[in-house]
């Protein structure tokens, strides 16, 4: 393990970690939206996944304006979210409605992680005087942002609604629903 000694190391370090979270979601992202039924979540997580592409190549031009070659260290945070998005889409729901509550979940865990992550990015880049990665990393974040929105008003307007609604018609009729 390398040792860290200075605050370019770290913020090297850094962006290693979110090459690889980045990576890591282009392939996870079709999956989420593969098992989500609401057709408004699947739009959002393609459009998400474009982004999530070029958030990569934007990576790529930070490590570039910092003269580094473009490289992966495991991110272990975000390994561990996308694992536990894999299961919660997988598990067995007795409704769809259920099934995309979990997906935008577990989605909005990895953004609020991208959201700390890039946001301490962006402040060593700040400190360390490079404005070029700075602007690179800043639509990032403001993407990230909206994302997390967007899935914020998915769940609020659509997805939790009929959740809700679907669990109270089913008691209503008397069949037991279990959340």
């Amino acid at each position: 393990m390398a040792s860290i000694d200075s605050l370019r190391a770290l913020l090297v370090e850094e962006l290693q970690e979110l090459y690889d979270a980045e990576q890591r979601l282009t392939k996870a992202i079709p999956k989420l939206a593969e098992s989500a039924n609401t057709p408004e979540l699947v739009t959002a997580l393609n459009k998400h996944l474009a982004e999530t592409r070029q958030h990569v190549t934007r990576l790529e031009l930070a490590f570039a304006d910092l003269g580094e070659e473009a490289d992966k260290k495991t991110c272990s945070g975000m390994k561990a979210l996308i694992n536990e998005g894999d299961d919660m889409a997988g598990d067995d729901y007795d409704e769809a409605e259920l099934r995309d509550a979990a997906i935008i979940g577990a989605a909005q865990r990895v953004e609020h992680y991208e959201m700390a992550a890039y946001g301490t990015a962006i402040a060593h880049a700040r400190v360390l005087g490079r404005a070029e990665i700075v602007r690179q990393l800043e639509p990032t974040l403001a993407e990230e942002k909206a994302a997390d929105k967007t899935l914020t008003e998915i769940a609020e307007r659509v997805v939790n609604v009929d959740a809700r609604t679907r669990a109270a018609t089913d008691t209503e009729s008397g069949t037991r629903t279990t959340m």
